[in-house]
C-alpha cells in the first residue's frame, strides 16, 4: 500500500540538503525564508557569528498586507532590502527553506532583488 508522504517532514529534508551547501558569512549573509499558512519571515542571519542582522515579516507595521500572499511576499522583500541598505548589506545567499522556488518565495526573491540586494 502507498502511503501518504509528510510534507513537512519532505520540506525539512530538503531544507537539511540546500544547508549543507550554503552558508552565510559577515562578508556574504544568508537571506532565509520562511513560509507558514498565515505569515512569511524573512532574516539575513551571520551563519558564523550566529547573529540575525535583519528581519522582517507580515507581522511588521509597515506591511500593509497581513496575509501570506504574493501581495504580501512582494511587500516584505522591499522591506527586508530596504532595511540590509540601512545596515550597508548588498551581497547576499538566498537561502529558500525546502520550499520550491515559486509563487510566494519568487515574489520575495525578486521583489529583494528589485530593492538592490544581489544574490
Amino acid at each position: 500500500m502507498v502511503s501518504k508522504t509528510n510534507r513537512k517532514f519532505e520540506r525539512a529534508r530538503r531544507h537539511k540538503r540546500v544547508r549543507t551547501k550554503i552558508s552565510g558569512t559577515a562578508e556574504r549573509p544568508r537571506l532565509c525564508v520562511y513560509r507558514s499558512n498565515t505569515n512569511i519571515y524573512v532574516q539575513i542571519i551571520d551563519d558564523v557569528a550566529g547573529n540575525t542582522l535583519v528581519a522582517a515579516s507580515t507581522l511588521d507595521k509597515q506591511i500593509k498586507e497581513k496575509h501570506a500572499n504574493k501581495i504580501a511576499a512582494k511587500e516584505v522583500g522591499t522591506l527586508i532590502a530596504k532595511r540590509a541598505a540601512e545596515k550597508n548589506i548588498k551581497d547576499v545567499v538566498f537561502d529558500r527553506g525546502g520550499y520550491i522556488y515559486h509563487g510566494v518565495i519568487k515574489e520575495v526573491a525578486e521583489a529583494a532583488r528589485e530593492g538592490g540586494l544581489e544574490f
